[in-house]
């Protein structure tokens, strides 16, 4: 049972709200100048391209926490209960950040003129001369897309608010009998079990089909899905991480500990590896087979002026946590991990960026203030939102069932 003693109640630094305000700010500011400079004519994509990845990447980290969760709730895992809220808080920024990318999907689709497209499959006059994207109208088209992206963020809104509430829900219900322990375990792992149900059938599949891979409408891969997932998720355990040892810095969490913050870093280290064999997979499968409807994607990252970024995204993602991460010690240092959460946070952010722009702008790389401001501007939201959902409960869940086995936690 937690002390009397622990600093339950989460009070929002004046310096930590103030630098999430100046960041919205700055987003705020990049939107704008972005919207007037580049909003509409032929350079639109200009605008609308880094507002589509910063989006969707920081919408899907945040919900990535919930996968964190839901994950370890089926495994009956309870190592994560001590800083349990962590997660909670960041996954509470799923609505808005939906609310937001639905916004731009919406404008995106229904909005391109006669001057601009940034998914080709928008534009009837392509449609009419390709065969590859007549093939493809079943699914690439305004009304499939808007039916399920609605039905994609919503359900991940309300499978993820439901999981916070149960967890929620115990900080007011008291300590619990046995039975009412064993309740709680099987309620909890029902919801748990529907939202992974839902986020396989979404972010490992359809979703990553719909909002990026369609901007190469004419290329697919079977792999691109799992590959989405993996970046994400380990920028989620990244930003989960990042938190953890800022609420430790200022006196939160204590009991948590280095036990808690190795594990944090097996995570970023084990994923690390498995986007890895993802990328390499459908990097030498492309290449090997040498089939030009395939090769094109890469012929615009491998080859050409986004070389630089391909390579780049390769070292702070793979090697850059294969070297770090390989030594126990340094999963049991704070700053170590924190300097690592912070790199891999930014690695897979420009993961995104050449997933997305080099099929708008084969031939010119554009990555300046539009970029970086809205990246953070939505850092700057997420901030802010996961900061005032922590100070409105409990930081530790106090009479969860597993929070014994947290507190003794070992590895």
């Amino acid at each position: 049972m937690a002390s009397n003693n622990l600093k339950l109640q989460f009070e929002v630094p004046g310096r930590f709200r103030m630098i999430s305000l100046v960041l919205m700010l700055i987003g705020a500011l990049a939107l704008i100048i972005g919207l007037l400079v580049y909003g509409t004519g032929e350079n639109a994509n200009r605008f609308w391209g880094p507002l589509l990845y910063n989006s969707l990447y920081f919408l899907m980290i945040c919900n990535s926490s919930m996968f964190f969760i839901c994950a370890t709730t089926l495994a009956m895992g309870g190592w994560q209960t001590t800083f349990r809220r962590v997660p909670e808080a960041i996954s509470s920024v799923v609505p808005y950040l939906g609310g937001f990318a639905f916004i731009v999907l919406m404008i995106i689709v229904f909005g391109g003129g006669k001057n601009w497209h940034l998914y080709e499959w928008t534009n009837s006059a392509a449609v009419a001369e390709s065969r590859e994207l007549k093939g493809k109208q079943a699914f690439l088209n305004p009304t499939f897309f808007t039916i399920w992206t609605i039905l994609i963020i919503g359900i991940w809104s309300i499978l993820g608010y439901k999981m916070r509430q149960l967890s929620y829900r115990l900080d007011k219900e008291g300590p619990l009998t046995i039975e009412a322990g064993r309740k709680f375990v099987f309620t909890n792992t029902v919801w748990a079990s529907l939202f992974m149900v839902w986020f396989v059938l979404s972010v490992m599949s359809t979703a990553p089909w719909l909002w990026l891979m369609s901007i190469d409408a004419k290329w697919y891969s079977t792999m691109y899905s799992w590959y989405t997932f993996a970046s994400t998720f380990v920028a989620g355990c990244a930003l989960i991480t990042l938190f953890f040892v800022y609420l430790k810095n200022i006196g939160y969490l204590e009991l948590s500990n280095k036990e808690h913050l190795h594990n944090m870093g097996l995570f970023m280290f084990a994923f690390s590896i498995f986007w890895t064999y993802l990328w390499f997979d459908q990097f030498m499968l492309i290449w090997y087979a040498n089939i030009p409807e395939e090769t094109i994607y890469f012929q615009q990252r491998f080859h050409g002026v986004y070389a630089p970024i391909f390579w780049l995204n390769l070292v702070i993602n793979f090697l850059a946590p294969f070297l770090i991460f390989m030594r126990r010690s340094t999963k049991r240092n704070y700053t170590i991990v924190a300097v690592m959460a912070a790199l891999l946070l930014f690695g897979h952010w420009l993961d995104f960026y050449q997933m997305v722009m080099p099929s708008l702008f084969p031939n010119e790389v554009h990555l300046g203030f539009l970029d970086f401001g809205l990246a953070l501007g939505f850092l700057g939201l997420i901030m802010f939102i996961a900061g005032r959902t922590l100070s409105r409960h409990s930081m530790i869940p106090k009479y969860d069932p597993f929070l014994k086995e947290s507190i003794i936690h070992h590895t």
